[in-house]
């Protein structure tokens, strides 16, 4: 994977789609998955997986946390540039559980 890979983790899933929102408004992107855990702090924590040319993914990732932060908290965000080739197996499998996701919706 040449693409960069970045990742916002809020709590609350208004937080999330809030980032989420700005983030794909700001740059072309592609969402590739998220994960919902209960942990930060004991309370529920939604991290999305985005993707994209570095300088898009960049601008996602500050637009998003803005954004997410005037409605809730964002705990953490980062963007991997030009990940190693190993971390094309992580970005696969969270394409391919966001994918199941869907599929389950439609069902």
């Amino acid at each position: 994977m040449r693409k960069a890979l970045g990742m916002i983790e809020s709590i609350g899933i208004t937080t999330a789609i809030a980032a989420l929102d700005s983030a794909s408004k700001a740059a072309d992107i592609t969402l590739i998955g998220f994960d919902k855990v209960i942990g930060v702090e004991k309370s529920v924590s939604i991290t999305i997986h985005i993707a994209g040319e570095v300088a898009a993914v960049n601008a996602a990732i500050e637009a998003g946390v803005e954004a997410g932060n005037k409605v809730g908290r964002v705990v953490c965000s980062k963007t991997i540039p030009r990940p190693h080739e190993e971390v094309d197996f992580l970005i696969k499998e969270f394409e391919k559980n966001l994918k199941e996701k869907e599929a389950k919706k439609s069902k």
